[in-house]
């Protein structure tokens, strides 16, 4: 609240109106990734790491281990749950649009899991597709939410097609 009210007076209306809702949308993003690591990947997480005991190794994992794997898989799945969003903007400035997305999904698929490799806090197989599945999903939504909201370039940003088109006419001129 005491940031919206320092950056409110000096916006306009219109942006008040775009930021509003993109505000309220990602935290709710957020929220429901950090809820997702917590309800369906925290679990294996944990019994992953207290599947290291023995008859002469038992696991005593401290608080502050619990909070820190807790809070890791929090950020990480509340980071990836904001990947529509991100999209959806990036559509808007006109960097991406539906047949880029559709066209490069076997790369985002790549990406995916490598990304998943790295932030998941724990190296095992089963915890890197708890965090590739929803991204690949996320990312499906991507592209349908950039077909339907980011028709529309911001204004001062020029679409593509559009960028394609005056580069051409550029670099025409030039010769």
């Amino acid at each position: 609240m005491q940031i919206w009210r320092f950056i409110s007076p000096g916006l306009y209306h219109h942006e008040k109106r775009v930021l509003v809702p993109f505000t309220v949308i990602s935290t709710l993003c957020f929220i429901g990734g950090a809820a997702f690591g917590y309800f369906v990947v925290f679990p294996p997480a944990f019994r992953f790491l207290l599947g290291y005991s023995s008859a002469f190794l038992e696991p005593m994992p401290s608080v502050d281990e619990y909070f820190s794997l807790a809070l890791r898989l929090f950020f990480a799945f509340g980071v990836i749950f904001e990947l529509p969003l991100f999209m959806v903007f990036l559509g808007k400035i006109g960097i991406v649009n539906k047949p880029f997305l559709v066209k490069n999904r076997k790369y985002a698929l790549l990406i995916a899991f490598i990304v998943a490799a790295i932030l998941t806090p724990t190296p095992d197989v089963v915890n890197q597709l708890l965090m590739a599945g929803p991204l690949i999903v996320l990312y499906e939504i991507s592209i349908v939410a950039v077909a339907v909201f980011a028709r529309k370039t911001l204004a001062g940003f020029p679409a593509k097609s559009e960028a394609s088109e005056g580069d051409a006419a550029a670099e025409g001129e030039q010769e």
